[in-house]
């Protein structure tokens, strides 16, 4: 049987969600009420049957490390296989591997090793619930060298700007990688390769100086290398911006939008804790809202996202708000298109407005 390993690669992930990345790395952001961006790649290859898991990170992983601990949340806390956080090592003074391509090269143990004959490799930025057994079908049936998975949006937002686009053939095949704003085939960051061929190009991308394993050891490769597009039809966020982390986050609030992401046959695992259910106070008035549980709610909240812990005091307003851990709201202030790290407190007759378009956003355990 075929088996498959996966990698999670953060290297080339930038944090441009501003106040909310300045103590940790994009793939540790809280997302989706009680989640961090980072489950749902571990979930989708988790529900894939994938039992060993590398994350590939270079800054700002300590929150990640406290997230993600043994695995255990995803069942990879195990004997063989596991989930592997991997910094690159520089300890290896004949390394002359740079960029993504030093994980890639000092943790080539981890491919070399694997019982899996296939490789799934991932970022954290596109949220989406897919499963890769469907991909390497598809993959081995097409007998290319890589399968690259992307999604056609039905528009383009900004943030689609920053990623690559593909042209496909009538046969699915990959004729062209670019950044041209106008197409809407949208590459997830996520392909499938033969391990064999991984261990192949990365030890040719470093003998070229090379820094960027996909650009230079795949899409430069596109003339020589039988590419093939797996077209993902299932709910997607793409997460590179403040906007994009509002907006999508918002979208959940639709039932639909919701349940394509989240599905009883293939749940989103996240980190357990044991907290009391939420409690709505006679004053509470609570409408259209994502609540986690442990929260305290005795104000107005309407069109939000309350994650774990927090406290609503009589009298505050929360509008179109995403509210994140153990924050506390005192009475009569008011809060609109407002996003709060954890541990903040918004003092009593406060109020912060921003806009749809440009969320105000309060870094984690500020006093306002």
């Amino acid at each position: 049987m075929d088996r498959i390993a996966g990698i999670i690669n953060l290297d080339h992930e930038q944090d441009m969600l501003d106040e909310l990345t300045y103590f940790r790395c994009g793939a540790a952001v809280p997302f989706a009420g009680r989640y961090r961006m980072i489950d749902f790649a571990i979930s989708n290859m988790t529900n894939s049957r994938i039992e060993s898991v590398a994350v590939f990170a270079r800054r700002k992983y300590r929150s990640l490390m406290d997230h993600l601990e043994q695995g255990k949340a995803w069942d990879l806390d195990r004997k063989r296989g596991g989930l592997f956080i991997l910094p690159p090592d520089w300890n290896d003074p004949t390394d002359i591997s740079r960029g993504d391509l030093q994980h890639f090269h000092n943790n080539i143990d981890f491919i070399n090793r694997t019982l899996a004959n296939y490789i799934v490799v991932s970022g954290s930025q596109h949220i989406c619930n897919i499963n890769y057994q469907d991909v390497l079908q598809e993959h081995k049936s097409s007998g290319a060298d890589v399968t690259v998975i992307y999604k056609k949006v039905d528009e383009l937002y900004p943030e689609h700007q920053r990623a690559h686009k593909l042209d496909v053939d009538e046969n699915n095949r990959v004729t062209a990688i670019h950044n041209d704003h106008s197409n809407n085939n949208v590459y997830m960051d996520m392909y499938i390769i033969e391990k064999d061929l991984l261990y192949n190009l990365i030890e040719k991308c470093i003998a070229h100086g090379c820094s960027h394993f996909f650009l230079d050891g795949i899409k430069a490769k596109l003339p020589d290398i039988n590419i093939h597009a797996y077209e993902y039809h299932g709910g997607h966020a793409l997460v590179n911006s403040v906007e994009s982390y509002y907006r999508n986050n918002a979208k959940l609030l639709n039932p639909e939008d919701h349940d394509e992401l989240f599905k009883d046959d293939a749940p989103v695992f996240t980190k357990i804790k044991n907290e009391a259910p939420s409690n709505y106070t006679a004053t509470s008035n609570v409408s259209n809202t994502m609540v986690a549980n442990g929260c305290v709610i005795e104000g107005h909240v309407e069109d939000s996202i309350l994650f774990r812990g927090v406290k609503v005091a009589e009298g505050a307003v929360i509008k179109n708000s995403i509210i994140m851990q153990r924050c506390e709201i005192d009475s009569n202030a008011v809060l609109e298109n407002v996003i709060l790290d954890k541990d903040c407190n918004i003092s009593n007759g406060k109020t912060l407005i921003g806009a749809p378009e440009k969320p105000y956003v309060v870094a984690k355990r500020r006093t306002m």
